[in-house]
């Protein structure tokens, strides 16, 4: 179903919600035409952190930037937010659209479900890139270790209520602190009832699941063409890659480039995944 903008948005884009899985999931189109990519953000994210990336994308590609579930203008009712639920979503969305398999571009602590879809729903996956991307199992779980250098907040994020009575009434200023540029879209969304949710699923997930994750990469690597685009964390989205990943893993650096790559350095990101997926394709 096609919407009005709930939220900012960019020319040449059209919203829409769709019913899938039990939840309702809101994602952005635009392009018709070449092959399908499904773009899939992090944290503090929404669709909004690609929406400079999707119009070099739609050039060639039919572009589709999903919310998960509990993020974004996605449904966030009591219930499952895990990577596993949020998996599950995605192949739903990508059936009913119509569009597999997908050139499937996840970033950050969306790789739990992003690898999980392609582990499990090999038919749905055409390509693979991870950008700024850990996963459970696979040194990812550091992150919430604070005595090594870890951040104080997937802990945080992690237990239920607690972003809700620490966070409510200071998004902005929260995601500001983390997150280049405007914030003001993502703030947005985050304040909602209950606009914690989808962050506290994916944040849990992340510490209970590396055996899970390990076990999927010994049993289904990935089997498709796999792109790393490394920025502020250097090589550790190759390296984690590599690990989980049959064959060659290809891998872009993007120098002078931190953490959250798409919204920092869109056009290099844009081409690197141009560059790619027109390689895949031509093969």
């Amino acid at each position: 179903m096609v919407i009005t903008p709930p939220g900012a948005t960019v020319p040449g884009v059209a919203h829409h919600r769709v019913d899938v899985n039990a939840t309702t999931l809101h994602h952005v189109t635009a392009g018709t035409g070449g092959s399908p990519i499904l773009l899939v953000h992090g944290f503090p994210e929404t669709w909004w952190a690609f929406h400079e990336v999707i119009p070099a994308l739609a050039v060639h590609h039919r572009v589709v930037a999903v919310d998960l579930r509990g993020f974004g203008d996605s449904g966030n009712p009591p219930g499952d937010h895990s990577s596993a639920a949020s998996a599950s979503d995605l192949h739903e969305l990508i059936g009913h659209l119509g569009m597999g398999p997908v050139h499937l571009v996840g970033q950050d602590v969306s790789g739990a479900a992003v690898f999980r879809l392609a582990a499990t729903q090999p038919d749905d996956v055409l390509s693979f890139t991870a950008i700024e991307m850990g996963l459970p199992g696979f040194g990812l779980e550091a992150l919430a270790d604070v005595t090594r250098g870890g951040a104080w907040y997937p802990g945080v994020l992690a237990t239920p209520g607690i972003p809700e009575m620490l966070l409510a009434g200071r998004e902005q200023e929260f995601l500001g602190g983390l997150l280049p540029g405007d914030v003001t879209e993502f703030a947005r969304t985050y304040s909602r009832p209950d606009g914690w949710r989808g962050a506290t699923g994916l944040y849990a997930s992340m510490l209970r699941e590396g055996p899970e994750i390990r076990e999927l990469a010994r049993t289904a690597p990935l089997r498709v063409p796999v792109l790393a685009i490394g920025a502020g964390g250097g090589p550790f989205t190759a390296d984690t890659l590599a690990q989980v990943a049959a064959g060659e893993v290809r891998s872009v650096t993007l120098d002078g480039v931190g953490h959250y790559a798409a919204l920092e350095a869109p056009a290099a990101v844009a081409e690197a995944i141009n560059a790619f997926t027109a390689e895949v394709d031509a093969g």
